[in-house]
């Protein structure tokens, strides 16, 4: 896609000569792309990526992290790892917890060759009220404070499907990673779901994902019952129910959580050098947030990388919406049904529920980035 004022998204495939390996390949990504062009000497730099809940294996591998710390270290920069605690249950809930889990997960100081800083603090509480310039649905965005300490700002993103964002990518990776628990709650908090009894099969999957006390099993019928004062409307319980009975309880839900992430984003960027990385590999349908990962629904695609976060998040979907679906996947099956409805979207097809341009065309109408790019490719 090549428009007028489009920003430049860079990319790489994965293919690798017997010589060269993928860490190589991000290399030349990142001096093709000008990152190394940001003055990172002496300066505190952020590098927010998710470092995976315990269990799901599509999480990026720290391999991949340490090659950003090393570009960014050879060029005088202190780069620390980052990512802000969740408002769901897990093992990252916490930062004891969060940090015990980025170890077990393979990120420790020794592997990927900096500090790993959780960016809101012990209890999430840590936080800094930042101004959304332009916004519309946050006046001010509560962001980890170790976040916005820092000079410069670079995501680290695994794309990947989303049940109820559609994808993630750069913006959530931003938005939503970098909101504080109270952050997080304020993005999700318009949206409520419901539960369609006649669908519920009493699994209590869901019951296991919320953190606010909301759901509750009925004995009697044998169903799962919501309450929605207490619900926050974070979408975990629609993501382990394999059985289609939680769904949102007004069409707007979506569309505001979208709109308010993009906004969570451009506070954290707005007024110091960013930059952007997503891998678009182990593309799972549902957030690495799960303790579990079902296989790929598309084939690997390789690394982009931008200064700016929405077109990069642009030139990612459209490079997914032009793959073939891998056979035998959530995707696959759902085609395979007799009711199928095709949406012509590969995410919205995996996760109907799921919406995302509200997303992208929010970012661009606050002027988080464009839409329109160039996509330039690095061998």
């Amino acid at each position: 896609m090549e428009h007028k004022n489009a920003s430049a998204v860079y990319y790489t495939d994965f293919r690798c000569g017997p010589f060269e390996s993928r860490i190589q390949k991000l290399h030349r990504l990142m001096e093709g792309s000008g990152m190394g062009n940001i003055d990172f000497d002496g300066k505190f730099v952020a590098i927010k990526m998710h470092f995976g809940e315990l269990g799901n294996l599509s999480f990026l591998r720290p391999n991949y992290a340490k090659a950003v710390v090393d570009f960014v270290t050879a060029r005088g920069g202190k780069p620390f790892l980052t990512d802000c605690n969740t408002l769901y249950p897990g093992f990252r809930k916490n930062a004891l917890e969060h940090l015990y889990c980025a170890w077990e997960n393979g990120f420790t100081p020794m592997t990927v060759g900096c500090p790993i800083l959780i960016g809101d603090g012990l209890k999430g509480t840590d936080d800094i009220e930042v101004p959304v310039v332009g916004g519309e649905y946050v006046e001010k965005a509560k962001i980890g404070r170790a976040v916005m300490d820092a000079d410069i700002f670079i995501s680290l993103s695994h794309f990947k499907g989303h049940e109820q964002a559609g994808f993630g990518g750069a913006i959530k990776n931003i938005g939503m990673g970098c909101g504080s628990r109270a952050g997080k709650k304020e993005q999700h908090c318009n949206g409520k779901a419901i539960i369609k009894a006649r669908k519920c099969r009493g699994c209590k999957q869901c019951l296991r994902e919320c953190a606010n006390d909301a759901l509750h099993f009925k004995e009697e019928t044998r169903k799962m019952e919501l309450d929605a004062e207490k619900c926050v409307g974070c979408g975990r319980c629609i993501g382990a129910c394999n059985f289609d009975a939680i769904q949102f309880a007004q069409d707007a839900a979506v569309k505001e959580l979208n709109c308010r992430m993009a906004e969570y984003a451009k506070a954290v960027v707005d007024g110091r050098p960013h930059f952007h990385i997503s891998l678009v590999m182990d593309i799972s349908p549902y957030c690495d947030c799960h303790a579990v990962n079902d296989v790929a629904i598309l084939p690997d695609l390789g690394i982009f990388a931008s200064f700016d976060p929405l077109a990069l998040d642009q030139a990612c979907v459209d490079a997914c919406l032009k793959q073939e679906p891998r056979p035998n996947t959530v995707l696959t099956d759902n085609m395979e049904k007799e009711d199928f409805h095709d949406h012509h979207d590969h995410f919205i097809n995996t996760t109907p529920e799921s919406e995302y341009k509200s997303c992208l065309e929010h970012a661009e109408k606050i002027g988080l980035g464009t839409k329109n790019y160039e996509l330039k490719y690095v061998k």
